[in-house]
C-alpha cells in the first residue's frame, strides 16, 4: 500500500508540473500572436481546428456529416429521408398526445408533451425517428426503409416505407442536413442498440434484429 502512495503522489506532482509547462506554451503563444498577428492561411486553419473540436462533443458522427449518409450512403439517405413521416403525435395516458422522441434521452411522457414548434417537444426535445433499411434491388425487390417511432408509455410504433427507382431518383435532389425534422437515427450504426432496458411493454421490436454497418 505504501509504494501505490508514493506512487499516487509522484504522478500528482507530474500533472502538477505539466500543467504549469502548458500554461507557459500557451501565455508564450499569445504573446507571439500579439507582437505579430498571424497570417489569413494561419487564422483559417485556426478557425478548422476550432470548429472540428466544437463539434465533436455535439454530434456522434463527424462533423458536418449526415448519419443518413453514414450508414445508408449518400442515394439511400436521401431516400430515408424523403419519405419520413412528418412529426405526429400520438394519444398516451389519459388523452395527453406524445410526438416520439430520442429514448435515449427521454424516457417520461412529461418530455414527451407538443410544444409550440412542431419539430421540438414542450421540453426542447427534437422529435426522432429511428430507422433500419432492407436493400432488395440486387433480388430484383425494392428499398424497404422502417421508421421506428418511440413515445414513453406508449412504446414502439413502425411505419414501413418500399421504394423503388422511381422514388429512388426523385429523392437525390434533396439536400440533408442535421437540422431537419423529424431527426432520424440509423439502427445499424447506434452504438450498443440492443442492450439498452426497456419495460415489458416499451420492448423495441428490433431488437438483434438489425444488423451493423459501418458508418
Amino acid at each position: 500500500m505504501k509504494l501505490r502512495a508514493e506512487q499516487t503522489g509522484a504522478a500528482s506532482v507530474e500533472h502538477i508540473a505539466l500543467a504549469f509547462l502548458l500554461a507557459a506554451v500557451i501565455a508564450l503563444s499569445v504573446a507571439a500572436l500579439a507582437a505579430s498577428p498571424p497570417e489569413r492561411s494561419a487564422r483559417e486553419l485556426g478557425s478548422v481546428i476550432a470548429e472540428r473540436l466544437a463539434c465533436a462533443p455535439r454530434h456522434p458522427v463527424p462533423c458536418h456529416r449526415n448519419p443518413l449518409a453514414l450508414a445508408y450512403g449518400f442515394p439511400v439517405g436521401k431516400l430515408v429521408r424523403s419519405l419520413a413521416p412528418g412529426p405526429r403525435a400520438a394519444l398516451g395516458p389519459g388523452g395527453v398526445p406524445l410526438f416520439p422522441v430520442d429514448f435515449r434521452r427521454c424516457r417520461r411522457p412529461s418530455c414527451a408533451l407538443p410544444g409550440p414548434d412542431p419539430g421540438l417537444t414542450a421540453s426542447g426535445r427534437r422529435v426522432t425517428a429511428f430507422t433500419s433499411v432492407e436493400d432488395r434491388r440486387r433480388a430484383g425487390g425494392e428499398i424497404e426503409i422502417s421508421y421506428w417511432l418511440y413515445r414513453p408509455a406508449l412504446g414502439w410504433e413502425r411505419i414501413l416505407r418500399a421504394a423503388g427507382a422511381a422514388e429512388l431518383a426523385a429523392a437525390q435532389g434533396l439536400r440533408l442536413n442535421l437540422e431537419d425534422d423529424p431527426a432520424l437515427v440509423p439502427l445499424e450504426t447506434l452504438p450498443g442498440r440492443n442492450h439498452y432496458g426497456f419495460p415489458a411493454g416499451e420492448e423495441p421490436p428490433w431488437r438483434w434484429r438489425v444488423p451493423s454497418v459501418e458508418g
